[in-house]
């Protein structure tokens, strides 16, 4: 049975479906070239479609980005935003996304796109939130990352408010989740970002009061399926691994520990249920999770249907920022700016090296550094491959940053509480 929803006031936008009309058909084999045209178009290996990057683990291939940064140089481009946010940048081709939220309350919602050669703006799409819009003044209503699935674009706020644009801005569909839900909200907000796969976009909506996943068909925006979870804060978000088998699974995480759900079902095929942070989101580096438990714990997940732990190491507890894995290595960013390094196959401390902090955002890497900017704007490119790191440029943003920043193109771009930048190679 269809799932209805209440009426919407008419000061909001409605949740309808672009309907297609209907038109003469193709020949199959102009239909073939097209379809494959359109793909060209919005396939790209360097697409940054999701919080964290490709895998969700804030790692690229990109082979040329900035190391040395100059405020003169390595600014391509910095363009001012409509509103407050903590979301990373999405890049699909040669377009950049990303919300904002502005107004007293912060009851406007704003999804932009960028031309991504020149900063020029394609389009913008605004909202009116019908969720609460309480959170600290620290975060924000536009915390959450969005996603793409390469022909949409899927935008959910800390209000609950989730939105389909087709790449253009056109408005597919719109789900009120508070309306549907009205007690999955904190005064604090929500911050959990979106994955999307299979035809299916996972939202993770968990307070005290009520939490649940749910899979949401890409096409309509209608409940695939809908799973009770613990009731408790939950500022982390979902990740996207596969099976011993190559099974794709996602990976939800919460205070009670991780579940491994089908992303089409919602059935569960493994829970790990030795507790987990709340805030920090697990990291993937090939097949095997790194989940803030009791510090950091590996695991290896199989198609026996449960997971195995490879170590456990108290000595690479994370703060707010999630795991890095990359090199071999793993890397934890406590809130001071302490830097930690482990042997990612045993867990085994390293070395750790004093950024200057403190930090919100998690850092990305590419090639052997990783790039880490700081709450007041300072991004610090660290040389992963040093004995002990070391940190071998500096550029100061001059602006609070929140948010993670994102890599494509050879560039990285950041946004602060006030623009979007991007950085590249001088």
């Amino acid at each position: 049975m269809a799932q209805t929803y209440p009426e919407i006031p008419t000061h909001v936008l409605q949740p309808t479906l672009v309907r297609t009309k209907v038109r003469a058909p193709f020949p199959p084999a102009l239909l073939a070239v097209l379809w494959l045209w359109c793909a060209t178009l919005h396939v790209s290996a360097s697409d940054w479609r999701q919080f964290r990057g490709p895998l969700g683990n804030g790692v690229s291939d990109e082979p040329k980005l900035p190391v040395t940064l100059d405020a003169q140089k390595s600014v391509a481009w910095k363009i001012k935003l409509p509103g407050r946010g903590l979301s990373s940048p999405i890049i699909v081709g040669d377009r950049v996304f990303v919300t904002c939220s502005s107004g007293r309350k912060q009851e406007r919602l704003h999804v932009l796109c960028f031309n991504a050669s020149d900063g020029s703006q394609l389009w913008e799409r605004q909202f009116w939130a019908t969720g609460r819009t309480t959170c600290h003044e620290k975060t924000s209503v536009a915390a959450p990352t969005p996603a793409s699935d390469g022909e949409r674009i899927y935008a959910i706020f800390s209000c609950n408010d989730l939105v389909c644009l087709d790449l253009d801005g056109n408005l597919i569909w719109l789900r009120g989740l508070t309306r549907d839900y009205p007690n999955a909200s904190n005064s604090l907000g929500m911050s959990s970002s979106l994955v999307v796969t299979e035809g299916v976009v996972v939202v993770q909506v968990e307070s005290d009061t009520e939490a649940f996943a749910a899979g949401l068909d890409v096409a309509t925006g209608v409940n695939r399926w809908k799973k009770d979870r613990p009731k408790m804060a939950n500022w982390t978000s979902p990740l996207l691994f596969k099976d011993g088998s190559g099974k794709t699974l996602v990976a939800l995480q919460s205070g009670k520990g991780l579940s491994a759900v089908e992303p089409t079902t919602g059935n569960v095929v493994w829970d790990y249920t030795d507790g987990a942070s709340t805030i920090p989101s697990s990291a993937l580096d090939g097949n095997v999770l790194y989940v803030p438990s009791h510090g950091l714990t590996a695991l290896q997940p199989d198609s026996s249907g449960s997971p195995k732990q490879l170590w456990r190491s108290s000595q690479l507890r994370p703060g707010t920022s999630s795991p890095l894995v990359f090199m071999s290595k793993v890397f934890t960013l406590n809130d001071a700016g302490v830097v930690t390094c482990g042997d990612a196959a045993t867990g085994n401390r390293l070395w750790q090296l004093r950024l200057k902090g403190p930090f919100a955002s998690t850092p990305v890497a590419a090639g052997k550094h990783f790039y880490a900017v700081n709450e007041k704007g300072l991004t610090q490119v660290v040389d992963a491959t040093k004995p002990e790191g070391e940190v071998v440029s500096e550029l100061d943003l001059g602006e609070t940053v929140l948010g993670t920043p994102s890599i494509s193109g050879g560039a990285i771009y950041i946004r602060s509480d006030a623009h979007l930048w991007k950085l590249t190679k001088s």
